[in-house]
């Protein structure tokens, strides 16, 4: 019988939070006077940020596990798993359009809100009834993302749940899915 996780998803899916939690802790430690509440983790990788690097590799990455975790959950319904890529391909074009210096951009803006919409969604797709779970948190997650946005109170804080959540929750799945085909079938 077939692996319905590839070993390639534990590892991408494993990979992903560290990336991102790693990517924008080292970032702001390298960046000055750097408010973690109040910053963007999209601050950390703009043009006028330094060390942009750490955090726009640290994007890049996180954007390549989730297409690779995608591909790697053969269990998962399809929809669920092209969201979950079409999300990682989004992260990856949050980071190849950074922040300028001043003001903001709208390419950034799009590639955003696509990744935080997909991510945040790809759980109910999957036809796993924990999944919906999961949606049910990542959601609102993302909605008090928004609004810290739009009224400009810890938009860090709210930031940094949501795509924590979002990074970590991949990582669940493949572990439950996991479990679950070790009970059902035996070791794998």
């Amino acid at each position: 019988m077939r692996d319905p996780v590839r070993w390639s998803a534990v590892v991408s899916s494993a990979t992903a939070p560290v990336l991102l939690i790693g990517g924008w802790t080292v970032a702001a430690a390298l960046q000055p006077s750097f408010d973690p509440f109040r910053g963007t983790i999209s601050a950390l990788a703009g043009l006028g940020a330094t060390h942009r690097w750490v955090m726009t590799v640290a994007l890049l990455g996180v954007g390549i596990c989730h297409v690779v975790t995608a591909h790697g959950l053969r269990c998962v319904a399809t929809q669920a798993r092209v969201m979950l890529a079409a999300g990682g391909a989004a992260t990856v074009l949050v980071a190849a359009f950074p922040l300028p210096s001043t003001g903001s951009s709208g390419a950034h803006q799009a590639a955003a809100t696509i990744a935080f919409a997909c991510l945040a969604i790809w759980p109910a797709l999957s036809r796993v009834p924990l999944a919906r779970v999961a949606t049910g948190v990542l959601v609102p997650l993302v909605v008090l993302f928004s609004i810290a946005l739009a009224t400009g109170v810890l938009v860090g804080l709210a930031e940094r749940l949501a795509a924590g959540a979002q990074a970590l929750w991949p990582l669940a799945a493949v572990l439950l899915l996991r479990r679950r085909r070790v009970t059902v079938s035996g070791p794998v």
